[in-house]
């Protein structure tokens, strides 16, 4: 199934620098098990949503208990190049939590539900649902250009921003190169002091350096520019930074205590476990002791026959990466939160919380990407037929995946504490056993 880009780069000579740094800011766009057609029009929303809506009340995904999501996230870790995973899962029933493995190679410690972790292109989310906001206000229209409020930023080697609209950023049809993908960018963020001078504005000058991917609205790719833009509109309409836009518009009145943008602030709050990488040229074998597999000792106790926490912190090729400066992702990435946070974030919204009706269906309109992406949100089709909404999001230690249900009833968090992600058919079972049981 799951989160899989489902565009394609154009071939290129991309440093390892540059890759590193794709990774740090890299989103994936989900698609499970029918995979979305480029070339085919993408159904009309409202008939698409009502379909999804059937088909979750035929599949509620009800019955699952802690114990069937504990072994669901065992094998994310068994699978995968992470030392731990976690899982919340929220419906009718209440609320269950499962960790497995380590949060902390040095210390054993088993990853907690209130710990915080970055969130990465979840964030994403947050900055277009107060966008949308916005405009119901009518504070700002989408169909507005970005020059109407930045006027001159986007300009320069085939760029305009009198071209692109707020609509073809959200949506990202603006056909802006990605300025995760540039390699001065890539190398300032490996340099000392990390991330130093990346504000959003000279992001937003290192993408328009390259010549767009295509016309506004022309196509679709995933790009970070898009996000730092519309953060910088936020800023721009409402006189305040985004993130203390949307700390006024979401966190406070959702209490999400957990979730904050940490600008340049390198360290995480507590609590929190650590957050790992591979080292270059070292890649953990999937169900190896020291990924934490089915193989390993117990993450509680140890045992004679398996290796200590500290053995597991020489041995994985693991490289602990927890301090990081994010400014570089900003809008496009920054975010801290919690599961807990996330899946009351998710289950809000979709229930209608945040947004009128109107709103929400926009926002879950693909419309624009055939199918593969509406306003800060993407759908996850399962084989069972349920289609999810919610979003990834993938930075320097870090993979984190919110899906929810259409109506926001059922929703599942889940987390990594490595970039590496999951393995696609872990990722896939565990969505499947938590929404396709009847």
């Amino acid at each position: 199934m799951p989160i899989r880009a489902r565009w394609r780069k154009r071939p290129g000579r991309a440093t390892a620098g540059a890759l590193a740094l794709a990774a740090l800011l890299g989103a994936a766009v989900a698609g499970c098990d029918a995979p979305v057609d480029p070339g085919a029009a993408a159904p009309a929303p409202r008939a698409a949503h009502t379909r999804d809506v059937a088909a979750a009340a035929r599949h509620p995904g009800g019955g699952n208990t802690e114990a069937d999501l504990r072994a669901a996230v065992r094998r994310l870790v068994a699978g995968g190049g992470a030392p731990g995973a976690a899982a919340l899962a929220r419906d009718g029933a209440g609320t269950r939590f499962a960790s497995a493995g380590f949060a902390d190679l040095r210390t054993g410690r088993r990853i907690h539900k209130s710990d915080r972790f970055r969130a990465g292109s979840v964030t994403k989310t947050f900055v277009a649902t107060v966008v949308l906001q916005l405009a119901g206000e009518r504070r700002l229209a989408l169909d507005d250009t970005v020059d109407t409020y930045l006027p001159g930023l986007v300009r320069g080697h085939g760029n305009d921003g009198r071209k692109i609209t707020l609509r073809q950023l959200l949506t990202h049809t603006s056909g802006l190169f990605d300025f995760a993908a540039d390699q001065r960018v890539a190398r300032r963020l490996v340099g000392p002091p990390p991330g130093s001078g990346l504000t959003p504005r000279r992001l937003v000058g290192t993408a328009v350096a390259h010549r767009p991917w295509f016309a506004p609205g022309a196509g679709w790719r995933y790009s970070n520019t898009n996000y730092v833009l519309l953060g910088l509109v936020v800023e721009r309409v409402t006189g305040r930074p985004y993130a203390i836009e949307t700390e006024r518009r979401v966190l406070g009145p959702l209490a999400l205590r957990g979730t904050s943008f940490p600008g340049t602030r390198v360290t995480l709050p507590a609590p929190h476990g650590r957050a790992y990488t591979v080292r270059p040229g070292s890649r953990p074998r999937p169900g190896s002791p020291r990924t934490g597999g089915p193989r390993a000792s117990s993450p509680r106790t140890g045992g004679p026959n398996g290796p200590r926490p500290a053995d597991l912190r020489d041995a994985t090729g693991l490289r602990d990466v927890t301090d990081l400066d994010p400014s570089a992702a900003g809008a496009a990435g920054e975010a801290i939160s919690t599961l807990d946070d996330l899946a009351r974030f998710y289950g809000t919204l979709l229930r209608g919380g945040l947004l009128p009706p109107a709103a929400l269906r926009r926002m879950r309109d693909t419309t624009a990407s055939d199918g593969r992406y509406g306003m800060g949100l993407f759908p996850v089709r399962l084989s069972c037929g349920v289609t999810l909404w919610g979003h990834n999001g993938r930075i320097k230690g870090s993979y984190v995946q919110v899906v929810a249900t259409p109506g926001g009833r059922h929703v599942l968090a889940y987390r990594l504490n490595s970039d590496a992600g999951p393995a696609p058919s872990a990722e896939r079972r565990l969505l499947t056993a938590e929404f396709c049981r009847g």
